[in-house]
């Protein structure tokens, strides 16, 4: 399973209605998680690594908007304190 990083232009992000999302935050911290359903976020503070169970890494931070897949299974490497905006699909 693919976790999809990607910068979103101004107007992707309006259209999205992302600044209309609940937000999210997290402290330093490792937990594992799970995606019952399709999770897009876009991340307003932090620092943050992903390692699935297959041991693919995915790294992302403040700035980027992240797309995780139904039925991933991964850990959390928070490295900086999370704030984000996200919506389940």
């Amino acid at each position: 399973m693919h976790i999809e990083v990607q910068q979103l232009s101004a107007d992707e992000m309006r259209t999205k209605g992302v600044f209309d999302w609940p937000v999210w935050t997290k402290e330093i911290s490792i937990f594992e998680w799970h995606y019952d359903t399709i999770e897009e976020c876009y991340i307003l503070e932090g620092d943050v690594e992903i390692l699935d169970f297959k041991g693919v890494k995915t790294s992302f931070k403040a700035g980027d908007f992240v797309t995780f897949p139904k039925g991933l299974t991964c850990t959390w490497i928070v490295k900086k304190p999370v704030r984000k905006h996200y919506r389940y699909q």
